[in-house]
């Protein structure tokens, strides 16, 4: 191995994507490549209160960090929250890199490593949104070159509480929320609902279709005119026990895109000429891609790697790593 080889291998920055429920930390070489990388459940609402958040670090960074004790360390997520371990205060829309890197507040390890944790974006309103993680996650997308220069780009952010972000360029313009993961979990798991559906051996991407379209084509009825429909299907025969789960997934999730349609529309865009930029897993993705082309939007994608590459990126901005050290596209 070259001189140069061995100092571009060398671990420059350790980057941690704290959650609610889980968190995933990842080791940088000096070209912004993730060398190793830690995943554990340690995620902010799971830890005690005393000690907790030191704990959690040192199991996740204590090996890297006793080869290489100088590291540099960025954080974004929930771990910045009201209920994290420093509160980071949300940055304004519209928010660039830049702007985040301005808000990064900082932690003082047990171990004496200064920790230092993005802030989440607020766009302020009559019914305002927030973020937290999925900031660095569109950053890492920009990044990466999914997104191009100044155009506008609509970018979805599958999960728990889904986003939907308008995207300009380095900024993020505007942002919706749909509960559609949370609101899942409860149906199935605290309603009637759940009492007649049965786990299927696999997927069934029929009954998700059909939920999809029935979303997409109750007009003003809405969710809650709908949902029962998972029951009754069932009792009239219309829809086995193995096919309920799936088909109020593809309600949901068709109730989200019709909403988010509406969304669009009213700023004077259409969801089916648009091409959304798609992170989050990758079965939930297809998911999603699925649902989008049932409302005419055929050229969805999918963006891996986003929060590695954002966390590598705000870190470089902020001077944790030297710009020329940076891996193309980053």
């Amino acid at each position: 191995m070259s001189a140069v080889q061995a100092m571009t291998a060398r671990p420059v920055l350790i980057g941690l994507d704290w959650g609610t429920t889980a968190m995933r930390g990842y080791l940088f070489d000096a070209r912004g490549e993730v060398i190793d990388s830690r995943a554990s459940s340690d995620g902010i609402m799971r830890l005690p209160q005393a000690g907790g958040f030191d704990a959690a670090f040192e199991a996740a960074c204590g090996q890297w960090l006793e080869s290489t004790p100088d590291l540099p360390v960025i954080a974004a997520g929930m771990v910045g929250s009201a209920q994290g371990w420093r509160e980071a205060p949300y940055v304004d829309t519209p928010a660039d890199a830049c702007a985040l890197v301005a808000g990064i507040v900082r932690v003082t390890t047990a171990r004496g490593v200064c920790l230092h944790i993005v802030p989440g974006v607020i766009e302020r309103s009559e019914l305002p949104n927030v973020m937290r993680g999925e900031e660095t996650q569109i950053v890492g997308a920009l990044a990466s070159d999914a997104i191009a220069g100044a155009a506008r780009t609509l970018v979805g952010l599958p999960g728990t509480h889904a986003k939907w972000a308008v995207v300009r360029g380095e900024r993020i313009e505007s942002f919706h929320t749909f509960m559609t993961g949370e609101l899942y979990a409860a149906l199935r798991d605290h309603t009637i609902l759940g009492r007649t559906m049965a786990e299927p051996a696999a997927p069934d991407t029929q009954a998700f279709l059909r939920g999809v379209t029935v979303a997409k084509h109750a007009h003003r009825a809405g969710l809650l005119a709908t949902i029962f429909s998972t029951r009754t299907l069932g009792l009239t025969g219309s829809l086995a026990t193995e096919q309920q789960p799936d088909y109020l997934s593809g309600l949901l999730i068709g109730h989200e895109l019709a909403g988010l349609a509406s969304l669009l529309e009213s700023r004077g865009a259409a969801l089916a000429s648009e091409a959304p930029r798609l992170i989050g897993s990758a079965a939930l993705c297809e998911r999603y891609r699925l649902a989008l082309a049932e409302f005419g939007c055929v050229h969805a994608s999918v963006v891996e790697a986003a929060a590695e590459n954002g966390l590598w990126r705000i870190a470089t901005q902020a001077g944790l790593v030297e710009r020329h050290a940076t891996a193309s596209g980053r």
